[in-house]
């Protein structure tokens, strides 16, 4: 039996309705998950939500997560976002010490980045930066010479690719 820690992602759709997100998360926490990312959102259905969970898990925890999981009468559907099947998207927002001196290096990283410049004073920069989980920690890699004032990031959500159930 595998009993290698890998990161899952899960998503899970539920009754909109208040104190589902903490029944979900509480089931987690009682059975000893450690949550690295949430995010929930509203769908394209106001009587549902899409919470995507992030956690690091054996094969044999994530099948019984997803199983304790369907149980609770909030849950209408559950599933894991493979990484070959799905699209992962997380925001990061960098507020950046930053000078007249260094305002071209940094526009120069962050347009490499495809981010976006959101707010600009004498002493600092705010940048917007969307994509994977890998770009926003490259470009957090990149920007780690510079006095890095705050940042902070979404966690992912995800969808899966192709086929509509």
């Amino acid at each position: 039996m595998d009993k290698t820690l890998k990161r899952e992602v899960i998503s899970i759709l539920v009754d909109n309705h208040y104190n589902v997100l903490s029944r979900v998360v509480s089931l987690f926490g009682r059975r000893g998950y450690n949550i690295e990312s949430l995010t929930v959102s509203a769908t394209n259905d106001p009587e549902i939500s899409r919470v995507t969970i992030v956690f690091n898990g054996t094969e044999q925890s994530l099948q019984q997560i997803i199983n304790q999981t369907e149980k609770l009468e909030v849950v209408r559907d559950i599933f894991t976002l493979e990484t070959e099947n799905s699209l992962y998207r997380e925001l990061l927002l960098a507020k950046i010490a930053c000078d007249k001196h260094d305002r071209s290096a940094m526009k120069e990283i962050v347009d490499i980045y495809r981010g976006k410049i959101v707010d600009l004073h004498k002493e600092s920069i705010i940048v917007e930066l969307t994509g994977t989980p890998e770009k926003l920690d490259a470009f957090m890699e990149m920007i780690s010479c510079y006095d890095i004032a705050e940042v902070c990031r979404t966690g992912i959500t995800g969808i899966s690719r192709g086929v509509i159930k």
